[in-house]
């Protein structure tokens, strides 16, 4: 069984190589706009056939897949990294914010006095 694409009698294009084709000259023609136009409206539809319930599934899916193929990858270690880093990143906002109310309420008492 052969792996390379089949050509098409006569200007010896792969259907493949075609569609590249056809979408690159709409591209040139339309530009980003029609793009956007025809994925909104498509989104649209979708949401009118579907409704909110099925966002909600796919949306599901697509993270319970994603947090599988992350645990997989980088296993339990990397989660006790990441919440770690991210305490640490979250004290120290806490600590900056409590800096800056407290330069804050130096300043409007130095005003007011």
């Amino acid at each position: 069984m052969s792996t390379t694409p089949k050509r098409k009698p006569g200007n010896g294009m792969t259907v493949r190589e075609a569609g590249q084709k056809g979408g690159e000259t709409v591209k040139r023609k339309y530009g980003p706009e029609f793009y956007e136009a025809i994925g909104r409206k498509g989104g649209e539809a979708t949401k009118l056939a579907h409704g909110h319930e099925f966002y909600e599934q796919i949306g599901k899916k697509g993270g319970k897949k994603g947090g599988e193929s992350t645990r997989d990858r980088y296993g339990p270690q990397f989660y006790e990294e990441i919440g770690q880093k991210g305490g640490q990143k979250v004290k120290a906002l806490i600590e900056e914010g409590k800096k800056a109310a407290a330069a804050a309420r130096e300043a409007s008492q130095k005003k007011a006095s």
